[in-house]
């Protein structure tokens, strides 16, 4: 428990100077986790470790959507050196398939998903190691680790 506590600080410690936000809680804890009050939540994405591609899915909660706005949703694939790497892009989403996820409106509550290929923003295939997907919807931020595998 000590471990996962003092890698919890040091990741929050990384994120902090690379400019992504995650709180204490979820670095420390092992299953993805709602940031109070933020009205979504990102989810681990699966396949993980993945290869070629990977879906990421998250849930946007009806409190989003009190006051008849849309939700506003950007998500962000970083490496460890804090680069930007790729906008994933929505699946299912009312604009058609591949629309990248880069201040997409949503309009209704309820689990959404994205997609990435594993591609960076010039299309070429990413190495394989540790990379971090961000979440934000309407200013708040979330951050998951993904693992891209040989």
């Amino acid at each position: 428990m000590r471990r996962r506590m003092i890698a919890g600080v040091i990741f929050c410690c990384f994120l902090a100077f690379s400019g992504l936000s995650l709180t204490a809680q979820e670095a420390a804890s092992d299953e993805p986790g709602r940031v109070a009050d933020a009205g979504f939540e990102l989810q681990q994405n699966y396949p993980n470790p993945f290869t070629t591609s990977t879906r990421i899915p998250f849930r946007l909660d009806p409190v989003l959507f009190e006051t008849g706005q849309p939700a506003v949703a950007t998500m962000r694939v970083f490496n460890v050196l804090q680069q930007l790497v790729a906008y994933p892009t929505a699946i299912n989403h009312p604009t058609g398939e591949g629309a990248a996820v880069q201040g997409l409106e949503y309009y209704s509550p309820g689990r959404q998903e994205a997609f990435w290929d594993a591609h960076d923003l010039n299309g070429r295939q990413v190495a394989a190691g540790i990379y971090y997907v961000q979440l934000t919807v309407n200013g708040r931020r979330q951050t998951m680790k993904m693992m891209v595998s040989n």
